[in-house]
Order: structure tokens, then C-alpha cells, then sequence
């Protein structure tokens, strides 16, 4: 096969600009060698599979619960890859389902890191959006627990992707995906390559009329029409045996509209230059999310030594368009919001075989992003007692930016203390300066016993520290507002603090059959300075947060049963989380609250005390049958008390003091694979989206930082052809 000249005389320069962050050995040029035609694809393979193994020992995940899905077993699930990734994590263990796209892992509001091929992707600002399209997955494992030294900053979960290659799945496919609440959805997807250098290409358009969860529970709820596009490519040249370089790209933009309730008018008795009622069927809110990243990454694995060194550029903006009068009378406040963040970050990482029994790794991380927030707010000016003293808007503009920085470094050994003991211990150094500073030495200790051939235990203990996000973080100048509809209820806005945890966790696996596996997993997790985030205002922006002292424990279980043409599988979790004194951006909550909350542990407004999830599918010739399920006790909201009843700080209801009602959502699928003559495989499938069309609230619109009320998906069917080639 030929070579591509121009791209490898891209490649060399690339190589030059990432050997800064390699190891010594990297120092040296690379060595070229050229393609001969006796070069064969099936040689190529067996490099990139020896490389991607190489890769994928220097991430440790010893002492860690890891739950993997594949290409394969996406595909066979309702929905396939037509689905958006959250969608595909929720039925991984104990992922609870909330608002806006979110999802939240083992009682964490968020905390969640991640990785593709093994490189850090920086935290954007996307509330819902959804920046990876899951067509790109050849395999992705969310790893939770005590972590091994190398993960850190966020430790909730660490989603880690691998990606389809052209090399390893040459071909691909176009499809269509349409049905209800007008959703249309075509796609393609391709890899290939010449020699040694190969590509992975994917795309898709999606709109529909769901773009945001329902406000009412309607199955065609009113202005809530999205437009998304997804994009991702992966590039790679295999240099020699023991190197390669990668670039991998990445777009999604989405515009939302945000769905209006029905039926209501402003209930504030404000007048806007005259005017005093709006319906809220004419309410017209718009957001627009951009997130783009590139990576450039070089790998070197010959004999002991594998290392990868990567530099990752990424850009994400948020806009948020008012319906000027209408919020202004709804809310006394109708402010365009823009954030933008850009971030650039390197990273090293390597392994070392120092024999038999000892595997060194370490690495460091570098970032640095640039954010920026600017509103544009009209609101009415008041006197001291609230009232307004004209019905002519106020225009106020608040701007600021800031730089961030974070430094990490890492070094743990894997100590193989007899053929069925492994110790793994290290610990880890953070540094971050933003709007605050903070660093912290993190120990970590994890083991592994294999009791038999059946038989796995798993015990760790980490030692956290996740810096507040630092892109969704805003410095309002509060006295901006005062005597206006908008003033805060406090001028006390100190500035979010990271978080500090001790984490323990001890599971066991066990096989019961060849095709029957079970695992039970226990977790608790101490925390000061608890991070959370809430929705404060109109936009679809979340500001964060923290709790003074906070608690997450759980356990989960997990089932999974494979044969030839059947697999299951069955999550069970039990879960709680509460904290105590809210101690950072106070301005947004009312003081009764607040008191409350400082005085008392309450449950955290994503905590869900039961959460299920579990699938099946067969596969009978050319037919798959599949089905799954998710299943929650509900996530927070306020208890009210009794008509005249208040708490001792002036307060009608106790913060996230209910949990919202139980349900259960099925979803079923039938896919059919055709042979056409003179074309490609063509695959066909059906999917009933939440079959018994099943009313539930996600949130009702109250508990601390909650926005609007969100009610989960009505059913929808969906018809999909998708031809290979």
C-alpha cells in the first residue's frame, strides 16, 4: 500500500512539539521506516492492537469498580448509538437520572472526568449537551471507588473511551433515525487508511421537539425544539513498531429552546412600560452550547517502557437569549448571559516493568483555560422596601474574566506481593490557582486478593481534592443590583473552595457460572467543603457551591449472565447523601434556608435512595430482541409543613426534605440485519421508547439550587435503517 507524504511531513513536525512532556527515551528523533509493498493490514493490526494493550497498562484501575460497555453491547441495546451518551451511562451501576441531561454517579452532583484513549478532556460548560456522539466508542468503562494515584481533580467517575480506528474497524455506515416528537436523525460513520496511517470519522444531525425535558409532564410540551450537531475524528500513524502519533478532533453545537409551562400569567404585580400580563405560552427563551476539542497525542512502547504524551486545546461557550418582557414580569430580572472558557492542557503518562513484581507509573498534567462571563440584565429600580419606583427597565452590565491554572503530578507502584496479592500504592500532588488557591499530597492504597479462580476482593482507601469548576464560576458584583428586582437576599458571595475527601471502598466478584457473574460493592465518602451546583436564575447555568461537611455512602450490586445468543445484565443500588452549612455563594439562597441548613445535615437534592437499572437481549439468526429498564426512588425535593407552620428561622418547608415518587421506565428494541443484493449489509430497527408511557417527575421545581420542574420522557417510537459499507 502507498503512503500518505504529506500527512507523515505533518506527523514529524507534531512529534517535535510533544517529546517536551516525554520521557528521556523520547529525546531522540524517531526513526521512519518507510512502507514496503510486503507490508500487509493484517501486520498493521497486530501493531495497533499491541500498542492499544501497551496504552492501556499504563492506566491502572487495580482496587477500582470498573463496569465496561462495548460497541457490541451498545448496539444492542433500545436505541443503539442513535442514543446520547448520558442515555448510555444511566444504565451503568448506580447513574441517577436528573434534568437537563445530567446524571449524577454514587451521590455526586457532578465530579466526573473524561478520557479518550487515555487523555484528559478539560471540563466544559454545557449544562445538557451532549459533546460526544457514542458512534465514536469501541469500548468505555466508568470507573468509580477508591481511585489509583493517577486519576484525580474529579473523581466522582472517570469515563474512559476508547475510540474506533480505521485500522481496526475499517468501513462504516450511513443511517437514518426518525419518529416521534419530531425526531430526525441522520448519521454517518467511516474508517479506513493507507499503510500505516489510518482514520476514524463520525457525524450526525439531530432535531427534535424534546430538546429539554418536559416542564409538565406533556408528551409534546410547548417551544422546546432542539438542533444539535456531533462531530469526531481520530487520525493515526503507526511510525515503527514502537511508535505512533494521534489526532483526534471533536465539535458538538446545540441550540435549545427552553419549554414554557401553560396556563400561567407573572404572579410578582409588576408593570413593565405598561404592560402587566403575559401569558406563558408567548414566553421565548433560547441557549446555544458550543464545545470543540483537539488532541495531538504521541505513544512510545518498546520493551518495559510505555509512554504516552499528549497536548489537548478545547473551547466551549454558553448563550443565553431572555424573552426581555416576559421575564422581567415573571421574574423581576431578564438578563442575556454569555460564558466562554478556553483551555489548554498537556499530559504525560508512563509505566515502567521494573520485574516480576513491580510495574512503576507516574505522570503529570498541566492546564490552563482562560474564562470569561458577561450579562446583560434589565431589571426595575426600587426603593428600600422593595417596591418599584418606575416601570422603565434598568439596563446593568457585569463582566469578568479570570485565568486558571492547575498543576498535578503522580508516581504509584503495583506490587505483586504474591501470584494472587497485588498492592497498588502511590499518591498524587494538585495545585489549582483561579478565583481561589489550594494544593494537597493525596495518598492512595488499594488491594487486590484473588481468593480463586472464582473468587475477586477489592479494598482501597483515597485521599481526594477536586478544585471547584472553575468555568462555571461567576464573581457577580452584587451591589450591582441592590435596590432593584433583582437584589440579592445577602451580599455574602465568598467564592467556591475545593473539596477535600477521605474515600473508602470493598467489593468482591464472583463467578458463580461460566456465564453468571455477581459483584457487591460498599462505599463511604467524608468530605469538607462539599462541592455542589445549583440552577440560580433563568439561564440553564449552574453555579457551584459548597457544603461545609458532607456524606455519601451506598452499595451496589451488579448481575451479568452471558451466553451465545442472550446476555442480561441487573444494577441494584442503595445510596445516601447529606451535608451541612452552606458556606460559598450564600447570596443565592434565601435566608430561611440557609439558617436551616447550617444548623441541620439534609439530604443532598441529587440524592436517590434506590436506583435499578438492567437489560436483556437475544439474538435469534438475523434478529435482536432487547429491552432495559431504569428504576428510581426519586431524587430530592422541599417538604412543605402544615398551613401556619414555620421552621425557627421563618421558613415554610424543610429543604430537600421529600423524595419525589418512585418509577420505572421500559424501553424495548427489534433490529433486523438484511443482505441486499449488490449493496451492504443493511440493518433496520424498531424502538419503543418508555413503552408503557409512564408520567414521572424528575424534579418538581423545588429543593435547594433546583430550577424549573423536569418530567422524563413520554413514549416515543422510533424506526432506524442504517446501511454498511
Amino acid at each position: 500500500m502507498s503512503r500518505v507524504p504529506n500527512i507523515r511531513a505533518a506527523i514529524a513536525l507534531a512529534i517535535t512539539a510533544l517529546t517536551v512532556m516525554a520521557s528521556p527515551i523520547a529525546a531522540s528523533p524517531l526513526e521512519t521506516v518507510e512502507t514496503t509493498p510486503t507490508d500487509t493490514l493484517a501486520e498493521i493490526q497486530v501493531i495497533a492492537k499491541r500498542l492499544n494493550e501497551a496504552r492501556s497498562s499504563i492506566q491502572t484501575q487495580t482496587g477500582a469498580s470498573t463496569y465496561t460497555i462495548d460497541a457490541a453491547a451498545l448496539a444492542a441495546t433500545p436505541g443503539g448509538d442513535n442514543s446520547l451518551l448520558n442515555q448510555v451511562i444511566l444504565q451503568a451501576p448506580e447513574v441517577t437520572q436528573d434534568s437537563f441531561g445530567q446524571f449524577h454517579v454514587r451521590g455526586e452532583h457532578n465530579g466526573l472526568q473524561y478520557r479518550i484513549n487515555g487523555m484528559i478532556l478539560p471540563e466544559g460548560i454545557a449544562a445538557f449537551g451532549q459533546s460526544l456522539d457514542p458512534r465514536l466508542i469501541a469500548s468505555m468503562s466508568l470507573i468509580t471507588g477508591a481511585l489509583p494515584a493517577e486519576y484525580g481533580l474529579r473523581t466522582a467517575g472517570i469515563i474512559d473511551i476508547s475510540t474506533k480506528s480505521g485500522v481496526l474497524d475499517p468501513g462504516g455506515s450511513v443511517s437514518v433515525y426518525a419518529g416521534s416528537h419530531g425526531t430526525t436523525q441522520p448519521s454517518v460513520n467511516y474508517g479506513g487508511g493507507s499503510g500505516a496511517f489510518s482514520y476514524f470519522v463520525s457525524g450526525d444531525l439531530l432535531h427534535n421537539d424534546v430538546g429539554i425535558e418536559s416542564p409538565d409532564g406533556s408528551a409534546t410540551p410547548l417551544h422546546d425544539h432542539t438542533a444539535q450537531t456531533h462531530a469526531f475524528a481520530y487520525l493515526e500513524d503507526i511510525l515503527n513498531d514502537s511508535n505512533r502519533i494521534a489526532l483526534m478532533a471533536g465539535s458538538s453545537v446545540g441550540t435549545f429552546q427552553i419549554p414554557n409551562l401553560q396556563g400561567k400569567q407573572p404572579s410578582l404585580g409588576l408593570t413593565v412600560n405598561g404592560t402587566s400580563l403575559y401569558p406563558s405560552e408567548q414566553l421565548d427563551q433560547h441557549q446555544r452550547e458550543v464545545t470543540q476539542f483537539a488532541v495531538i497525542s504521541w505513544q512510545h512502547a518498546a520493551g518495559a517502557l510505555n509512554v504516552q504524551s499528549s497536548w489537548v486545546a478545547r473551547y466551549s461557550s454558553l448563550t443565553f437569549v431572555p424573552d426581555l418582557l416576559g421575564d422581567l414580569l415573571y421574574n423581576g430580572l431578564a438578563q442575556r448571559a454569555y460564558k466562554q472558557n478556553v483551555a489548554y492542557a498537556g499530559q504525560s503518562d508512563g509505566s515502567y516493568e521494573l520485574n516480576d513484581t513491580h510495574m512503576v507509573r507516574a505522570g503529570v498534567f498541566i492546564q490552563s483555560d482562560h474564562s470569561m462571563s458577561e450579562t446583560h440584565s434589565s431589571v426595575l429600580a426600587t426603593n428600600d422596601q422593595g417596591v418599584p419606583l418606575t416601570d422603565r427597565p434598568l439596563s446593568l452590565v457585569d463582566q469578568s474574566s479570570r485565568t486558571e491554572s492547575i498543576y498535578s503530578a503522580y508516581l504509584q507502584d503495583e506490587w505483586k506481593l504474591a501470584p494472587d496479592l497485588t498492592l497498588n500504592y502511590g499518591a498524587r500532588f494538585d495545585q489549582f490557582t483561579a478565583y481561589t488557591s489550594a494544593h494537597q499530597l493525596s495518598p492512595r492504597l488499594n488491594m487486590v486478593w484473588k481468593a480463586s479462580t472464582e473468587t475477586t476482593l477489592h479494598a482501597g482507601y483515597a485521599r481526594y481534592f477536586s478544585p471547584p469548576p472553575f468555568e462555571l464560576v461567576g464573581s457577580q458584583y452584587l451591589a450591582l443590583f441592590k435596590n432593584t428586582t433583582h437584589a440579592p437576599s445577602s451580599l455574602v458571595a465568598d467564592l467556591p473552595q475545593p473539596e477535600r475527601a477521605h474515600y473508602y471502598d470493598l467489593g468482591i466478584q464472583q463467578k458463580v457460572t461460566r456465564d453468571l457473574t455477581i459483584a457487591l460493592d460498599a462505599y463511604l465518602k467524608q468530605s469538607t467543603q462539599l462541592i455542589d451546583e445549583g440552577q440560580f436564575g433563568a439561564p440553564i447555568i449552574l453555579t457551584p457551591f459548597n457544603y461545609r461537611y458532607g456524606k455519601q455512602k451506598g452499595v451496589e450490586a451488579t448481575l451479568n449472565y452471558t451466553t451465545h445468543n442472550l446476555t442480561a445484565y441487573l444494577n441494584l443500588a442503595i445510596q445516601g447523601a447529606t451535608g451541612k452549612a452552606i458556606d460559598t455563594s450564600q447570596f443565592n439562597f434565601a435566608a430561611a434556608d440557609w439558617l436551616y441548613i447550617a444548623q441541620h445535615d439534609i439530604h443532598l437534592d441529587h440524592e436517590q435512595q434506590h436506583t435499578a437499572s438492567g437489560g436483556v437481549s437475544y439474538q435469534w439468526h438475523d434478529t435482536r430482541f432487547s429491552a432495559d429498564f431504569l428504576y428510581g426512588s426519586g431524587l430530592r425535593a422541599n417538604q412543605p409543613l402544615p398551613v401556619g407552620e414555620l421552621t425557627p428561622f421563618g421558613g415554610d418547608g424543610i429543604p430537600n426534605g421529600l423524595s419525589l415518587p418512585v418509577y420505572t421506565q421500559v424501553n424495548v428494541g427489534l433490529s433486523r440485519l438484511l443482505h441486499p443484493q449488490g449493496a451492504g449489509p443493511l440493518t433496520v430497527r424498531l424502538d419503543v421508547i418508555n413503552l408503557f408511557d409512564t408520567k414521572y417527575a424528575i424534579r418538581d421545581g423545588t429543593g435547594v439550587g433546583v430550577g424549573a420542574p423536569q418530567f422524563g420522557p413520554r413514549r416515543g417510537l422510533f424506526v432506524g435503517v442504517s446501511l454498511a459499507f
